[in-house]
């Protein structure tokens, strides 16, 4: 993460007019958007780029030989080198574009991992992972014979690391961590993780859905080797994702897609394939979502992203002050707020869930209920599922008022 004292304040209310949701009412009252760990919503520049692509171009791209199409390539590779430098990835070329995290992961496992991992290795996960970052690593350990191993959780969702160097062994090549919790926030301590699993010649991938959205990521410093990350985490349009690699992972990837725009020559028994990132994306792309992920990343940079992530621990820690007040929540991650993002998870006593997230819905507040993609998590928290708020740049100390004041009297409907 960056220096993040750097920049002045948001000004939220002006951010805010640039989200059109924003302005419509919810069940006739505000609108207050507390389920950003699920998506972001999409700013009016974003908007206005999917727009401007059907508009102004419409077709399709690195194919045709004509003004439209020769403009809009030039634009759908603009994308890829604002991704590279968002991330301090050190080529444009280390970064594909998938069409999600889940793609993202999921290409690893099938592309490299099933190739590379053999019987008897390990592979380093946590209880913490959303199920698009384990079960990969479940279903490639079943396949070539590997075996998984956990890095232990503290019951309020934090890695125990104390024996981290034990758990890495020499049989250890491969480890997927979270960035982020995506269930209470927490920030991982990568840096530790990838200097103790190089150090073993281990490969680390960070799934950085939650983290890059939210605070600035450079991957040299963090020193991973792959990281994975949505477009619609961060403002930009959906069914975008990116895979970035160091040059020796992805080089080591055989195609998983075949098909057009990845290939150099055909036969009718062979075919050879282009260099990256083309052979890792065959067909056509979702040309107007990454011109739109480009004018998010515009956006969030104009913005900056400690600046953002600066605002968001003011408001979890304006809502975690309130939340006090009420004796019968429990509220699950860690108490110290500088290791974690804007995510609050919680259960009110004997009421399920679901049933506090449609109290919410019917006062205006659109949170996010149940096990959150993460069932192992909730296991170690000992919940079924847990009731989640999630903030991001645009949301004010008004929203979090009326979320806090949303929640009284929710026990007293059920008694």
């Amino acid at each position: 993460m960056g220096n993040l004292t750097k920049g002045p304040p948001l000004d939220v209310e002006v951010i805010r007019k640039d989200f059109p949701i924003l302005s419509e009412k919810m069940r006739g009252k505000r609108f207050v958007y507390l389920d950003n760990s699920a998506t972001a919503l999409k700013p009016r520049q974003v908007i206005d780029a999917v727009t401007h692509y059907y508009t102004k171009w419409g077709v399709n791209i690195h194919r045709g030989s004509y003004q439209f199409s020769e403009e809009a390539s030039v634009a759908y590779d603009e994308v890829r080198d604002k991704a590279a430098r968002f991330i301090n990835a050190p080529d444009d070329s280390h970064v594909i574009f998938t069409s999600g995290t889940t793609d993202s992961t999921n290409l690893i496992a099938y592309a490299w991992a099933r190739k590379v991992l053999k019987e008897g290795d390990e592979i380093l996960v946590t209880e913490t992972e959303h199920h698009a970052n384990l079960i990969p690593w479940q279903e490639t350990a079943r396949a070539v014979g590997a075996a998984l191993k956990f890095i232990p959780l503290a019951e309020d969702g934090s890695f125990i690391l104390d024996d981290l160097d034990s758990l890495l062994t020499e049989k250890t090549r491969f480890v997927a961590v979270t960035g982020m919790s995506n269930v209470t926030g927490y920030i991982s301590p990568v840096k530790k993780i990838t200097g103790a699993a190089h150090a073993k010649g281990a490969v680390v991938l960070v799934d950085g859905a939650q983290l890059v959205s939210h605070t600035s990521v450079d991957v040299k410093d963090l020193d991973c080797d792959l990281l994975v990350f949505s477009s619609h985490k961060m403002c930009g349009p959906n069914g975008v994702g990116v895979l970035y690699g160091k040059g020796k992972i992805l080089k080591e990837m055989d195609p998983f897609h075949y098909g057009g725009d990845m290939i150099l020559k055909v036969w009718k028994d062979r075919s050879t394939y282009t260099d990256l990132p083309g052979r890792l994306e065959s067909g056509t792309p979702n040309i107007e979502g990454v011109l739109g992920f480009g004018a998010a990343i515009d956006y969030l940079e104009s913005i900056g992203m400690d600046r953002i992530h600066r605002w968001e621990q003011e408001l979890l820690a304006y809502a975690m002050e309130k939340l006090k007040g009420f004796p019968d929540i429990t509220l699950y991650g860690p108490r110290d707020l500088s290791i974690r993002g804007g995510i609050i998870s919680f259960n009110i006593d004997g009421v399920h869930p679901h049933d506090v997230g449609a109290i919410l819905d019917s006062r205006g507040v659109a949170v996010r209920t149940g096990f959150h993609c993460a069932q192992p998590m909730m296991r170690v928290l000992g919940a079924a599922g847990t009731v989640r708020a999630s903030i991001y740049l645009y949301n004010t100390r008004e929203d979090i008022d009326i979320f806090i004041d949303s929640l009284e009297g929710i026990k007293d409907i059920f008694a």
